[in-house]
């Protein structure tokens, strides 16, 4: 489902990969995070996706009543505290694609599918 807002001006219609590839944008700006990953299940590999795939990464579902929830596949960077992480980019990409949408943030999950040392 696609978010809606209705105005006095008429209504307004947020597709899931717009929020997909914001949401993506803020998370990747957060500390500790490397990239957004894409997992294959059928080999069950895990490969860090190129900013340009940012929204793959990310899974949005919109309910009836127009709150967001959001499932990120994350690389995170060796030697950060994975809790210190989590809590930034849910904080952070909670705030900032509320204020992008005008809808409410639900539920924010995070897989950390891998870890990368940083150069």
């Amino acid at each position: 489902m696609q978010g809606q807002m209705e105005t006095e001006l008429g209504k307004i219609v947020i597709d899931t990969d717009v929020i997909a590839t914001y949401a993506g944008s803020v998370a990747v700006e957060c500390f500790g995070i490397v990239g957004m990953a894409a997992v294959n299940m059928k080999d069950g590999l895990v490969k860090l996706l190129k900013k340009d795939y940012l929204n793959h990464g990310i899974s949005v579902n919109v309910a009836e009543d127009n709150t967001i929830s959001l499932d990120f596949h994350v690389i995170v960077s060796y030697g950060v505290s994975i809790a210190a992480v989590a809590e930034n980019l849910i904080e952070t990409v909670k705030y900032k694609v509320s204020s992008f949408t005008g809808l409410t943030v639900d539920t924010i999950n995070i897989y950390v599918e891998g870890v990368r040392v940083i150069d």
